[in-house]
């Protein structure tokens, strides 16, 4: 485990949180007693090979996912309280998420991608055009704002993404083999940016790869093997 960048206060948590799924086969131990905390301004990193549990905590930690047992803590709030319209409202206002296949909409531009979660929390025209100009700029896009995503390379659309999981202002960024479809070029830059994102803005960010060069970058690492946490 590296030296810890964030000093701020604990943001993200779980607690001996386990996930356990039945099948026609028996029981599949996704995740197994997995316990941390993560602090704003801080990168953990979730490494592992294909199948560790990786997608699964993270499904847990976004809260779309529950666990079978232990707690996810936003802030000093266990989620498994929450009833659905405050998760909802946690998700909204709280987490940003980045997905590996980008998840962009073909018919928007890169401007209407970022905005979209603005929209959905009806924030005014004149506040949106403004933010979406300021992620924009943070994630080095601004000359590609009306381009659609067809139009751009797989490490811009990851950009984009990225300005789009920022722009409600989230303190915790989730963000699942964000350079999985990304050559090495392009997977550095990705990588630079969120590190560079996470301590400027005092995100608390958990990102899962299986890409030992992000590693690296990490304040925290969380090593899992079939689920377990290797120490």
């Amino acid at each position: 485990m590296s030296g810890r960048h964030g000093g701020g206060e604990i943001v993200l948590g779980a607690a001996s949180v386990s996930r356990v799924y039945s099948t026609a086969a028996g029981e599949v131990h996704a995740c197994s007693d997995i316990s941390f905390d993560v602090r704003a301004g801080e990168l953990l990193v979730v490494s592992g090979a294909s199948g560790a549990g990786k997608t699964t905590l993270l499904s847990m930690l976004g809260t779309l996912d529950s666990p079978t047992s232990g707690s996810v803590l936003v802030g000093d709030t266990d989620v498994a309280t929450l009833d659905a319209d405050a998760l909802i409202a946690l998700r909204r206002e709280r987490l940003g998420f980045v997905f590996q296949s980008f998840g962009l909409i073909p018919i928007l531009t890169a401007a209407e991608n970022v905005e979209v979660p603005l929209r959905l929390r009806r924030e005014d025209p004149a506040v949106r055009a403004a933010r979406v100009a300021e992620v924009l700029e943070l994630v080095g896009l601004s000359d590609h704002a009306n381009q659609r995503p067809e139009e751009l390379s797989g490490g811009q659309q990851q950009r984009v993404g990225i300005a789009r999981a920022l722009v409600a202002r989230p303190d915790i960024l989730i963000a699942d083999e964000p350079t999985g479809q990304l050559d090495s070029g392009n997977a550095g830059i990705v990588m630079d940016l969120i590190q560079e994102l996470v301590h400027s803005q005092g995100i608390a960010a958990v990102v899962a790869t299986h890409d030992p060069t992000f590693v690296e970058r990490a304040d925290q690492v969380l090593r899992l093997r079939d689920g377990h946490v290797v120490r």
